[in-house]
């Protein structure tokens, strides 16, 4: 399982602070889709990031006991100066992973063809999207965290992503941040609003919609 407890970020801002979560306690379960609500600016993308080890939170614990991705799509540990195919090698590295395997799968997935050659601070913002989900995709884990980022690209895209996401991965457990309350009702079946630092767990997901729609 992935556990919260009592987490709590902080940014400073010149001489001033603010808390973006507040105590924040979670369990996450192995096979569980949690969806993260919450207005522009609440702290979802924060909160995943705290989880995915991407950023350290000010006070509190988060524990492990199952493998964890990045953040989809997320792009921040690219080097630019590298190609595609080199930064697939990097991460093959990290990962202790056949990276045969690695690129085979960036290369069908992305379909950026020869692309992958050329240094990645080159790519467009769409081709820079396509190459981080493919190798968020690449390494299997047992929770995905998953930032709206879903829906880049093209309709071919998007249902490429989803497909390899939610149905060839659908025994993971996955914590997805969105803005889609009709993806949220569709593959969640727990959820979490976060609203003024606090994150509260709804078993039900309908009536966690119905509470965020009306903030």
């Amino acid at each position: 399982m992935i556990t919260c407890l009592n987490v709590c970020k902080s940014y400073k801002h010149g001489s001033r602070h603010k808390r973006v979560l507040d105590n924040v306690n979670l369990v996450v379960e192995r096979g569980e889709r949690v969806a993260l609500l919450g207005r522009n600016g609440a702290g979802k993308s924060t909160l995943i990031k705290l989880i995915g080890g991407v950023e350290m939170p000010t006070s509190g614990k988060i524990r492990h006991q199952m493998s964890v991705s990045w953040p989809l799509g997320f792009a921040g540990g690219f080097q630019g100066s590298l190609t595609g195919y080199d930064n697939a090698r990097f991460v093959a590295r990290i990962y202790q992973r056949d990276y045969a395997d690695i690129r085979s799968f960036v290369e069908d997935f992305t379909e950026l063809g020869a692309q992958l050659k050329m240094p990645v601070k080159t790519y467009s913002s769409g081709m820079r999207a396509r190459l981080a989900f493919a190798m968020s995709l690449a390494i299997e884990f047992d929770c995905y965290l998953i930032d709206e980022i879903i829906m880049v690209g093209d309709q071919n895209f998007q249902r490429k992503c989803l497909y390899e996401l939610f149905e060839k991965r659908s025994d993971r457990a996955m914590i997805l941040a969105s803005h889609s309350t009709e993806l949220v009702n569709e593959l969640c079946n727990r959820a979490v609003i976060i609203h003024k630092g606090r994150a509260d767990v709804y078993d039900n997901v309908g009536n966690a919609v119905n509470v965020y729609s009306n903030l």
